[in-house]
């Protein structure tokens, strides 16, 4: 069995020693890819817990987490950890040897191979138009609808229920948290997707589990409160937008996208080194604050869609603003997943000035 990773994606795979030299697609981007002569995957243990940990040989001398006990240890020489054992391994689709083909074939079918790998890498409409379109995959749709309609469905029950609908208040509430730990989790998927240069959003339906997602929740809620709470905590307790409130709007809007970047693709406390932050951002300065720019527009068009749909605008505009009501929240989250793409399609542009190397 010849084991190895995808060069674009880092996906690992494993194949049959008689089809080296084959061409293929990763089953993780879909990308063409061809087997090697030779693995170039190698597993070794753990020295603390004994894990089979499944190692490169380009990094070597590199430190690494265990993925079972979390213990830090050092890649031997002439590897380097992924930090992720191969639990599964996918086979690249070979074609039948009674099945002879002329040289023609083998080139037309290599073509159209490398077509379907691509159609899910590039735009058909103008990128401006184009990055609004993401979340409108059949498994965007379906995730919408699910962020979207398990809390309407919840807030109807106990409408229709009256009184007896408070039975439904603690199942309700642990369903909505749940579902806002996957939301996140997706959330983070779909950054991590764009960054592989998708554009339109991926297929991930229930691929971790809760302590998976809990952990992805922690690492964005860390930067909510690392970049935006500054601001929130001042205008509450000083009651007031001055020159401190307004500097620390700045620095939440200017650094939100690269930290929370850093906190997706890293997955691990080191994406909260300022250095890494500032470093990143110097090296791609411009890039960046053209991200900055389209991502503080779509927030603000949210905050504006927030503040038409208060409560004292329901009063003056009745049914219209029920419904009005109704429609915000949808094209929140719809806005959510578009940064989502935003953020990893900046990645992808961008990987090789950021060497990050995650």
């Amino acid at each position: 069995m010849i084991k190895f990773s995808c060069d674009k994606c880092s996906h690992k795979m494993g194949a049959k020693d008689e089809q080296a030299g084959k061409r293929g697609k990763c089953s993780g981007c879909g990308s063409v890819i061809t087997v090697p002569e030779k693995t170039i995957l190698i597993n070794f243990n753990c020295e603390n817990c004994g894990e089979k940990i499944s190692a490169l040989h380009t990094h070597a001398g590199k430190e690494g987490k265990c993925p079972k006990c979390k213990h830090t240890l050092v890649v031997p020489a002439a590897h380097n950890l992924t930090l992720l054992d191969v639990r599964e391994e996918y086979e690249i689709q070979d074609q039948p040897a009674s099945q002879s083909r002329t040289p023609e074939e083998v080139i037309e079918q290599e073509q159209e191979s490398e077509e379907e790998a691509e159609s899910d890498t590039e735009r058909k409409l103008p990128w401006i138009i184009d990055i609004f379109l993401y979340p409108t995959s059949t498994p965007g749709l379906t995730h919408l609808a699910i962020f979207i309609g398990v809390p309407l469905l919840i807030h109807l029950l106990r409408q229709l229920l009256g009184p007896l609908g408070l039975v439904l208040l603690f199942p309700g509430l642990v369903i909505n948290f749940l579902l806002g730990f996957y939301m996140c989790w997706y959330f983070a998927e779909c950054v991590r997707d764009s960054a592989a240069g998708r554009v339109r959003a991926p297929e991930v339906f229930a691929d971790a589990d809760i302590g998976t997602m809990f952990g992805q929740w922690l690492y964005l809620a860390a930067c909510y409160a690392i970049f935006v709470l500054p601001a929130a905590f001042y205008f509450t307790y000083a009651n007031r937008t001055d020159k401190i409130f307004w500097i620390l709007v700045a620095y939440g809007v200017f650094f939100f996208p690269m930290g929370l970047l850093a906190a997706i693709m890293f997955d691990t406390s080191s994406a909260f080194n300022p250095v890494l932050w500032i470093g990143s951002i110097f090296s791609t300065f411009f890039q960046y604050c053209g991200l900055v720019l389209l991502v503080g527009g779509i927030v603000l068009a949210s905050l504006a869609l927030i503040g038409i749909g208060e409560p004292e605008d329901a009063e003056q505009m009745g049914m219209g603003a029920k419904i009005l009501g109704a429609v915000f929240p949808c094209l929140l989250i719809y806005l959510v997943f578009v940064v989502a793409h935003l953020l990893g399609r900046f990645y992808w542009r961008n990987q090789e000035k950021l060497n990050w190397e995650v």
